[in-house]
């Protein structure tokens, strides 16, 4: 018999645990944090000794990236030329 692992993650993840939970590429993700997410509410540096450098780990808040997407307008429909 196998084991079933069944995790909930936390409101805080990794960028691994964000691409797999919302299969956003890394590029994507790198994209958005750098033109449209704002430090401290959809992401933030982390450090062992709570003094966090612009190199250090980051953080994803799942919940507010969640209503990012939300908030998206619908695609623009394009014309398919023959």
């Amino acid at each position: 018999m196998e084991n079933i692992i069944q995790m909930n993650p936390s409101k805080w993840v990794s960028e691994d645990l964000l691409m797999s939970l919302t299969s956003m590429t890394k590029h994507m993700i790198q994209h958005a944090r750098r033109t449209y997410w704002m430090e401290g509410r959809e992401y933030r540096h982390v450090a062992p000794d709570l003094n966090p450098k612009q190199n250090s780990a980051i953080m994803y808040n799942r919940h507010e990236i969640d209503n990012w997407v939300e908030r998206q307008r619908p695609a623009i429909r394009r014309r398919i030329s023959a």
